[in-house]
């Protein structure tokens, strides 16, 4: 048997949740929410507990759980609640804010558009983007150049998206401090030219209900620098439970879409946790650590009678950043660069063009 997920028990700032035999790092980051700002609190003791916990979870596994980030439980179902809504209009209604061209890879796809390693994915989702202004990046920003779309129901989508946007963008930049912690690097690493003026994405995800998405269908890694999950709870009364079992639409077991695979090979259902961020970590920090930290390969699957909602942000370098391996990190693997240089930019538009074939730039 493979060696489980080892994670640090320090107090009650960090927990574990058991998946199968497997721990999954619970890491309660208030203490690096609350003072990591401050150069005053640099090395208070409990967040460096924090910085230790982050570490062991990305070098162990790639992905963890957070708690204490100062996102209330109730705007993170507000969310997921108005993703249900837009989900469940009529299809001409969503239809108006169709990506396209010209909105820069931004807007809705229905069921099967998406792309991922070669395979249609079984969901629709709405995508939003740094906004691009026209000429900022050059010719090679210039595909995602355009402002998001938002449709007009439900009427308080785009303030609380806007919202909820701003504050995963302050979220990720105090994880991504504890990280550059972490690793050894100055505190203000992930920032400047490597991501003061990160790029980001957010995608709104719908899953339809039961065999709809084949197990095989998503499996992928990221480019980006750190993703946070907010999936919708998953929890039923015993006597609704009981219901669906008899009828034959809900199997006992794991009914969830996010798995995630660990570094032993696992397949570790990643179970929504109320009030948590599901945090996965991506290809340009594998490159940045020089291989210190690996991202986790994962897949979505839904079993369960009724679709699900994921709201998903993606935290990136700067678009134009070049991202190499540095050097103390390169000093913690034997001295040589692993990797290759990787401009951020060059790899998401490429991905993009994959991702969405179905867009016509003539």
């Amino acid at each position: 048997m493979p060696p489980m997920v080892m994670c640090f028990h320090t107090g009650m700032r960090h927990s574990a949740v058991y998946i199968g035999h497997v721990a999954v790092a619970l890491i309660d980051i208030s203490p690096l929410v609350d003072k990591i700002d401050d150069p005053n609190m640099a090395n208070a003791n409990d967040l460096l507990q924090v910085v230790r916990m982050l570490d062991e979870a990305c070098r162990e596994a790639g992905f963890f759980y957070v708690k204490g980030h100062g996102i209330s439980e109730s705007l993170m179902r507000e969310v997921r609640d108005a993703a249900h809504k837009f989900f469940q209009l009529p299809h001409g209604e969503k239809m108006k804010i169709k990506m396209a061209s010209q909105s820069g890879y931004r807007g809705y796809q229905p069921v099967g558009e998406n792309i991922t390693m070669g395979k249609r994915d079984m969901h629709e989702s709405v995508d939003f983007y740094f906004p691009v202004q026209p000429g900022q990046y050059g010719d090679l920003g210039r595909i995602l150049e355009g402002s998001n779309l938002w449709p007009e129901y439900p009427s308080n989508f785009k303030v609380l998206l806007e919202s909820h946007i701003s504050l995963l963008k302050d979220l990720s930049r105090k994880i991504m401090r504890g990280i550059a912690l972490a690793l050894g690097g100055p505190i203000d690493a992930f920032e400047g030219a490597v991501a003061g003026n990160p790029f980001w994405a957010f995608r709104l995800v719908s899953y339809p209900a039961l065999a709809d998405i084949p197990e095989d269908l998503r499996t992928d890694t990221g480019l980006r620098l750190l993703t946070l999950v907010n999936q919708d709870d998953d929890i039923y009364g015993l006597e609704e439970e009981a219901s669906f079992i008899a009828a034959g639409t809900l199997n006992p077991g794991p009914q969830h879409t996010w798995w995630v695979q660990n570094h032993y090979g696992q397949w570790i259902h990643a179970k929504p946790i109320p009030g948590t961020f599901l945090c996965n970590i991506g290809d340009m920090l594998k490159v940045w650590s020089n291989g210190i930290y690996q991202p986790a390969v994962h897949r979505v699957i839904n079993s369960s009678p009724r679709s699900r909602a994921s709201a998903i942000f993606f935290y990136e370098p700067n678009f134009d950043t070049a991202i190499v391996p540095v050097d103390v990190c390169k000093e913690k693997t034997g001295g040589a660069a692993k990797y290759k240089k990787m401009v951020y930019g060059e790899h998401l538009v490429q991905k993009l063009l994959i991702t969405f074939p179905g867009i016509n730039h003539s």
